[in-house]
Parts: structure tokens; sequence; C-alpha cells
């Protein structure tokens, strides 16, 4: 196939566009990974901001008294908080005692406005130009002066009597989330270019997997027109160069004109054989089933041809019989003339491929709810390699082209053909300087009691 440009390109084209189709999926997916994680992440974060924000809500508002009063025993929750009058710089950090709390690892802060909306108190890891205009809205998203991203909830405090005291503002670092969704950036962006060199690979020999079947194909039509172009040249050469010799010649007589007309009569009647079969398979590939539907007995069709053939055994000096293995009368259903033609064939092929003395026995047997044809003989045999194409057009064991030695070599391609459209199958078996047996098995519509003569 590679050194065939039409399916090279062709498996190119479907290779891309394997990849182009595999490359769209994958990006899709990849985004749509990509925001599933981003969205995850911002949920968790926003239920664990929201639940660190009510804790410390809950824990505030049963110590504060006055609105807009921090109270000393509010240290107690948050040991770090720093009002805005005093001086936070030496009060950020106080030992292990610290870090204890879940608003001073570094990713939480804290601010308390009044009722007005101006800061009173901070806590937690303060980011510096954070803006600390007070915003009533429950959830906004800030920005320090380094560009740091950070999640707000705000909430209303009252105090241990319900009074209005102001508003908790608690913030968190979204920084590590950021990181993260960054590395997945980067795994995804990395992983893409891989994935998509693997899928090219894998595409450039799922095309050649896919476009095996039709290259055979087109193999075997290129044989088919080789070897019917050789048929056909064979007869319209011969005929040919008869007619020129005649044409030559300054005065036929009788004799050599009827010579002549008997040679062109030959050759032409090879040759409308040939088209005849090549138009039969070409009927049978259009349809399979035969058309032709009635009873045919194998019994008396086995009879029949090896009577009829007998003559032709005879000329070969072959010994021809029949063996009948069944007590019953086994019948099809099908073409009584196409299943003629398909034993026939077997009959005849054995006959010309069997050496003078040799024998061919054609045996009827019954296997399961099939009849069973066997044509045995005791010929040349064929090989391993040769059995598995000897089905197809054209195809002979011996490489010649005689007409005693096989014909057109279209007789097993059309008892083959046939054997299908009946529902059949036909197999070979053979071993080379011993003989072969073919072996046709068609299935039965029914079967009576009947007494059997061997021939």
């Amino acid at each position: 196939m590679r050194q065939n440009k039409l399916f090279s390109q062709t498996r190119g084209k479907l290779a891309l566009s394997y990849a182009f189709v595999m490359g769209v999926i994958l990006s899709l997916l990849g985004f749509g990974v990509y925001e599933a994680i981003a969205h995850a992440h911002l949920i968790t974060l926003e239920r664990e901001l929201k639940s660190v924000a009510g804790t410390l809500h809950d824990s505030l508002e049963s110590k504060l008294k006055q609105p807009g009063q921090v109270e000393p025993r509010v240290r107690d929750i948050l040991p770090n908080l720093c009002l805005v009058e005093i001086n936070c710089s030496s009060a950020q950090v106080n030992g292990e005692r610290h870090r204890l709390s879940a608003v001073n690892q570094g990713d939480y802060y804290i601010q308390l406005f009044d009722q007005s909306g101006n800061l009173v108190a901070i806590a937690g890891a303060e980011p510096a130009g954070l803006p600390l205009v007070f915003n009533r809205d429950s959830w906004h998203t800030v920005s320090d002066e380094d560009g740091n991203t950070y999640e707000q909830i705000s909430l209303s405090l009252h105090t241990d009597d319900q009074q209005d005291w102001g508003y908790l503002q608690v913030g968190r670092s979204v920084q590590d989330i950021n990181d993260y969704m960054s590395t997945v950036k980067l795994i995804l962006g990395l992983g893409l270019p891989i994935a998509m060199i693997l899928v090219g690979v894998a595409s450039w020999g799922l095309a050649g997997l896919a476009m095996q079947p039709i290259y055979q194909s087109y193999k075997q039509i290129q044989q088919f027109t080789a070897d019917a172009a050789h048929e056909l040249r064979t007869p319209v050469a011969a005929t040919l160069a008869t007619v020129e010799s005649a044409l030559l010649m300054p005065s036929l007589d009788e004799k050599e004109a009827r010579n002549i007309l008997e040679i062109v009569e030959r050759q032409n009647r090879r040759l409308s054989q040939l088209v005849a079969d090549l138009l039969f398979l070409s009927r049978l590939d259009r349809q399979p089933v035969s058309v032709l539907r009635q009873r045919c007995c194998l019994n008396d069709l086995v009879s029949d041809l090896v009577e009829e053939l007998a003559a032709l055994a005879i000329a070969s000096q072959i010994i021809l019989s029949s063996e009948v293995r069944v007590g019953i009368s086994m019948a099809v259903i099908g073409d009584e003339e196409q299943l003629y033609r398909l034993v026939s064939n077997l009959i005849i092929n054995a006959i010309q491929y069997t050496s003078v003395g040799g024998k061919v026995t054609v045996i009827l047997d019954k296997s399961d709810h099939h009849g069973m044809i066997q044509v045995k003989d005791t010929g040349i045999g064929i090989t391993p390699e040769d059995q598995g194409q000897i089905f197809d057009r054209f195809y002979r064991v011996n490489s010649d082209r005689s007409r005693h030695t096989g014909g057109s070599g279209l007789g097993l391609a059309i008892a083959k053909a046939i054997a299908q459209s009946h529902y059949g199958s036909l197999q070979v078996q053979s071993e080379l300087g011993v003989g072969s047996i073919f072996t046709l098995r068609l299935p039965l519509v029914g079967s009576s009691v009947t007494s059997s003569q061997p021939t």
C-alpha cells in the first residue's frame, strides 16, 4: 500500500482527519476538566470561607457589648487582633499561640467595621495594599498591590443584646488555588501536544488497518482485470491470426476454408464461454440468493453427474465412482441448474488434475441438517499456500493457461459463488502428491426413507 501513491495520500488524509477530530475532542475535554476542577475548588473555597466566617461571627457576637467598641475579651478569639489607632507592627506575630488559629496561617485575614463602614480592627495576615474601604456586598473579590487575589465575605455583627454593632469581613487568599490551577493548566498544555502525537501515530496505524480491506479489493480488481485481459486476448489473438493467414492466401479450397472456420468457431466458443462465466459471477455478486427456487434431490444430482461424466473419466483413463452413505433421499431448495454446474465443476476439476490410473470418488453423506457432497481424488494435490487462493477468480494451481490443466480459472470461483448463494459452504482439504477432497455442504429441507444403490 505504501507503493501506491493514491492509497498513501488517502491514508494520510484519513489519519489527519482522525487526528483533527481527536484533537478537537481532547481540547474540549481538557477545557472541561480544567473548568470542572476550577469550579470544584471555588465551591470548596466558598464553603470553607463561609464556615470560618460563620464560626467567628457567632463567637464574636457573644462577646460584643457596645456598638463599634472592641471588648478586651475579643482577643480570646482573635489573639493577634489589632486596633487601627494602634501601631500593629509589633503585634502581628506572637509565637506558637497565633498559629493555632485559622486566621493566623497566612491565608485568612479579618476586618471589623463599625456601622458607618469605618475600619475598627484587623486580625490575621493583612495583605499589603489591600483596599480598606468597606464593601457591603456579601461576596466580592479584591486584589492587593502585588496582584494577588482574595475572596471576601461580609456579615453583619450584633452585640449580645442584639444591637447593631457593625460588620465582620473575612477574606482568604486564593493564591494556593491559582498556583494549583496553573499547574493543572501546564499539565494539560503539555499533555495535549503529547497526546496529539500519540493520536497521530495511532491514527496513521488505524487508517492503514481501515484501508487494508479496500486495498486488498483494489489489488484483486487489478489482478482480475489483468487475468481477464489475458484470457480474452488469447482467443481474440488466435482468431485474428487465423483470419490474417487466410487473407494472405491467394485462394482457398473448401477444406481449408472449413478448417479456418472451425478454428474461428472454437475460439469464439471459448470467448463466449468466458464472457458467460463472467456475467454469471456478476449476477451472483449482485443477487447472492438464487432467483429460481425449487426442490432438488441431491441423490439424483450425484447419480446423474457420475453417469454423464463417466465418458470423460474413461477418456482420461480415470476411475470415476460414487458412494452414497445415507439411506434417505436428501433434498435442498435452490436452482437445480446452478447446483448441477457446481458439482459438475468439482468433478471435472478433479478429473483434470488426477493422473492416469487415478481415482475420483463422489461421496454423498449427511452432516447434522446439511447434505454433504464430497469429491475426492488421488490427483496432484494442492499446497497449503494455494488452498487459500484456489477459489479466487482466474487463479490456478499451475501457472500455465492450458485449457486442459485449468481452463480459464473460473470453475472453482463459480462453484464457491453458487454454494454461498444457496446458503451453503465449499471447503477443500488437500495434501501435495496425495490428493484433494472438496466438501460441499447445503442445508436440507426434508428427507424421506429410500433405498440407496451404490454406483
